[in-house]
């Protein structure tokens, strides 16, 4: 569909709009009275959240991101389903899976109240995706924009056997300075050091809070469902609370990798950092046939005291 057409069928006066962004892209901005967002089709890709009364993005997105078919955009959330990390089967197939770069489908768009917004996309399984991963299943991401916002990722079987997946949202924070961050709630939690290069990555214990001063890549497991990300230099902490997750990833590459990435500005690890609402290491979800899994993850902004 064109942007005119989809804007003929899902557009609503004063709350959501459809455009043409980066690379053709059809992006759903959505503006009500608690707070304003865009979303990509492609990808299904929340690029931007910002409540009402704040100046700062919640979400980073790199200017050198790629806005390519095929490609994966980094910034936002991107989406990382049926697996994350590297292929779970050492087949070659991409890492993080197929859906993070790839067009999905607006389902509808919805005026739940003057403050609040509701936007579903969707992907189903085709001769394509069956060549990558040969299930049968539909996925619907649903955001709700207001004051906080809400995504939930949900999997539908569609088919008569019951399959397995790992999945994430790999959310991208905006933040002020890397070195005045703290992530809260994830104390004496258990995780899996990937930057150590030992089989499998190494397993350590989370002393005090997260700070971050050299490359950080970890999976938590047990995680509570709640954590807080503490920017000391916007002087805001940024909620996470989250359903069907307890694990979380914590990245941020450091100087070394951000320069070597070409999708990345050599200086923007300072004003970013990942946690990430997933199912992943031994979290492994069973979706049994013509049954469903939902993982959601709300983010709200809170000024520091």
């Amino acid at each position: 569909m064109t942007v005119e057409q989809l804007n003929q069928e899902f557009g609503i006066a004063n709350q959501v709009k459809i455009i043409e962004g980066e690379g053709g892209f059809p992006i759903v901005e959505v503006s009500n009275e608690e707070g304003s967002a865009k979303i990509s089709v492609y990808s299904a890709q929340v690029l931007s959240f910002l409540p009402v009364g704040e100046s700062e993005d919640v979400l980073f997105v790199s200017e050198k991101a790629y806005f390519q078919a095929g490609k994966a955009t980094k910034g936002g959330i991107p989406i990382c389903w049926p697996w994350f990390g590297p292929d779970p089967e050492g087949l070659g197939r991409a890492s993080h899976g197929f859906v993070r770069n790839r067009m999905w489908t607006l389902l509808s768009t919805e005026a739940v109240s003057a403050g609040e917004t509701k936007v579903r996309l969707g992907i189903t399984a085709d001769e394509e995706t069956k060549a990558i991963w040969p299930k049968s299943f539909e996925l619907v991401l649903e955001v709700l924009v207001g004051a906080q916002l809400s995504v939930s990722l949900i999997t539908q079987n569609t088919g008569d056997e019951s399959f397995e997946i790992t999945q994430a949202f790999h959310t991208y924070f905006n933040i002020g300075d890397i070195g005045q961050v703290r992530v809260l709630g994830l104390e004496n939690a258990a995780y899996i050091d990937k930057v150590e290069k030992v089989e499998g990555g190494a397993e350590k214990t989370q002393t005090g809070v997260v700070t971050i001063d050299e490359e950080v890549d970890r999976i938590y497991t047990g995680v509570k469902p709640e954590l807080v990300i503490e920017d000391g230099a916007l002087g805001r902490r940024i909620r996470i609370s989250t359903l069907g997750s307890q694990t979380a990833i914590v990245w941020n590459p450091w100087k070394e990798i951000s320069i070597k990435m070409a999708d990345l500005a050599d200086d923007a690890y300072q004003r970013f950092i990942c946690v990430e609402t997933a199912n992943a290491a031994d979290e492994v979800i069973t979706v049994p046939a013509s049954g469903q899994y939902v993982l959601k993850a709300v983010y709200g902004v809170e000024r520091s005291a």
